[in-house]
């Protein structure tokens, strides 16, 4: 399989029409009226996490950068805070702040690269692979959108066909900030839907014995001190296709179906009620605050910030100015 990889003058030639096309640069890609932060700001969307880790390490390139360059089971905390710091900067930041982001990205990226340990589905023993490929982008960039939608209509009214369709072509724009080629996109969502199926049926994807194990870690925790609790689990089975569930060899029979499926009744009858402070995210709190011109977000934002980033501030001018 021919490798397509996106250079720094590709990424910097697809940033510039983006940032040309920004209506008002400090409410950033997407901004308050957007659905795009209706979505992105829900911390439901975290339901859906392990499922999207788990589609992205079926992809054999994806599960040997994991294993040869990540941090993901040596320290997965930071690995988590800078994957959100990365998304939510995205999401919530001013156009600059996300043009930056992503060019820290590609940067990180571009260091990752190497030779294929094993033979999995298509990919032979031995052929290259590179974190900025076109078509691995593509992949982990529709998991990502797929995931969260899905999280979102599991505890919250679905989205109108109008709103889904205006959702994408949000992120389709978006899509610009990880280096994926426009002619790679689908048009629509319901063309997003159906590369996502030929995907799953196809040999593109593949679960070894090294990546099974991968995915078992991952279900576990990937180190943490605790585990995730069971329902969570169990309701990451439930989202992940059934060809990877037999794949990786996961356990789940009536007794994860049931915690699921508790879970999920409480969840749909409590999330909605929680408070704006717990339920949304604390970068789309933090920006709110910013384009109010508040000299920094409330101390609960901050609280929050370091649960989701590690860190108190993200998007705040105060933040920047303080590193130069």
């Amino acid at each position: 399989m021919a490798l397509r990889s996106v250079s720094a003058s590709d990424l910097e030639r697809l940033l510039a029409g983006l940032s040309q096309s920004a209506r008002a640069p400090a409410e950033g890609i997407f901004g308050p009226g957007s659905i795009g932060w209706k979505v992105n700001r829900e911390s439901a969307l975290f339901l859906a996490a392990g499922r999207a880790a788990l589609l992205q390490l079926a992809h054999p390139w994806v599960a040997a950068a994991i294993a040869e360059h990540s941090r993901t089971f040596s320290d997965p905390v930071s690995r988590f805070h800078q994957t959100f710091r990365v998304m939510f900067t995205m999401s919530f930041g001013s156009v600059e702040q996300a043009l930056a982001a992503a060019r820290r990205l590609h940067r990180l990226h571009e260091s990752i690269r190497g030779s294929l340990p094993e033979t999995v589905g298509r990919f032979a023993r031995g052929s290259p692979y590179r974190a900025n490929e076109a078509d691995a982008l593509l992949w982990v960039y529709a998991t990502l959108l797929d995931s969260s939608l899905l999280a979102y209509e599991l505890v919250l009214p679905r989205l109108s066909d109008a709103e889904r369709e205006c959702y994408y072509g949000e992120s389709r724009r978006a899509s610009a900030l990880y280096g994926i080629p426009p002619d790679l996109l689908p048009a629509d969502w319901a063309g997003l839907s159906l590369y996502m199926e030929s995907v799953l049926r196809s040999d593109v994807l593949g679960v070894s014995a090294s990546t099974r194990h991968a995915g078992h870690l991952l279900q576990d925790g990937a180190g943490l001190p605790l585990r995730p609790p069971f329902w969570y689990r169990a309701l990451t089975l439930q989202l992940l296709p059934a060809r990877l569930r037999q794949e990786f060899q996961f356990d789940y029979g009536a007794r994860e179906w049931r915690a699921a499926d508790r879970a999920l009744r409480w969840l749909r009858r409590i999330y909605p009620h929680l408070p704006a402070v717990l339920r949304l995210v604390g970068p789309y709190n933090e920006a709110l605050a910013r384009l109010k011109g508040r000299a920094r977000p409330s101390l609960a934002v901050r609280m929050t910030n370091r649960m989701w980033v590690g860190q108190a501030t993200l998007l705040h001018p105060a933040r920047r100015e303080s590193q130069g």
